[in-house]
């Protein structure tokens, strides 16, 4: 069996709401030098998923120096995010503007709760997507690495819950390994780890952990070179995620020797 780029060969399909992704990265577009090295560095990382936050772009795709202008919605699978958004009610007129702007009917929902952490708002993230939900939207849902709320996310009838490993922007990896595979231990809908992850090691963590995906943004753009970043991010996903269908050897405390000592000659 040969390993492709994305290691499909060697998976199941990764699927989210009833359509089927090649890579399991998605990618944000903010805080890019240019729009230029967005565009290299989205096509570095392999990603097919882009998230646009729709309360910070123009949304008049004529713009040259629009982020829209420079995302071929043939080429990428766009995202509209409500980064931004404080209350239910903002995110979800901000979810309705993105539709009616040209945006599919899927949504990155984020509520945020405390403006200095960035934390979410458990009760307005429920509130947005049950409602947006029951209008139709494909719900993916950003949250804290909490199960209970996950557990509850589903129930809203989001496609995709995804908890933090560690605060927006901190770049501090995965904080709680054991809330994250968990949390995607209980639930059925695809769970895919969203902010934190600063560099490849951390993403290379973070799915042997079993998620289904991993969602960064300013490790990419943050990135002295975030092209070459991009490489190593697209590569360390197909690595932890392969190591995770490996299954790992035991950790142990104390040296076992490689090779039997039976049979060993004098």
């Amino acid at each position: 069996m040969t390993m492709t780029a994305t290691g499909s060969d060697l998976d199941t399909p990764f699927e989210i709401g009833g359509r089927t992704f090649g890579s399991r990265l998605i990618v944000g577009t903010g805080k890019y030098r240019s729009n230029r090295v967005m565009v290299d560095a989205i096509r570095a990382s392999g990603a097919e998923m882009v998230t646009v936050a729709v309360r910070r772009v123009d949304l008049d795709r004529t713009k040259e120096e629009g982020i829209l202008h420079h995302l071929d919605p043939s080429e990428f699978f766009l995202l509209a995010n409500t980064a931004g958004c404080y209350t239910a009610d903002d995110a979800a007129r901000y979810a309705r503007l993105a539709r009616a702007a040209g945006f599919n009917e899927w949504i990155k929902l984020e509520v945020i709760g405390d403006e200095s952490t960035l934390l979410p708002d458990v009760h307005a993230t429920l509130e947005a997507a049950r409602s947006l939900a029951s209008e139709g939207f494909k719900v993916m849902a950003y949250t804290n690495d909490d199960l209970v709320t996950a557990l509850r996310l589903e129930d809203a009838g989001c496609v995709a819950v995804m908890p933090l490993a560690s605060p927006i922007g901190s770049g501090l990896g995965v904080v709680n390994p054991y809330f994250i595979r968990e949390i995607k231990r209980r639930l059925s809908v695809p769970v895919i780890v969203d902010a934190g992850v600063g560099t490849a090691s951390d993403a290379c963590v973070t799915m042997e952990q079993g998620v289904d995906g991993v969602l960064m943004n300013t490790a990419l753009a943050a990135a002295d070179d975030p092209v070459r970043m991009a490489h190593a991010m697209r590569h360390a996903i197909v690595s932890g995620r392969l190591a995770y269908l490996a299954g790992r050897m035991p950790a142990r405390e104390i040296a076992v020797p490689s090779s039997p000592r039976e049979g060993m000659l004098d």
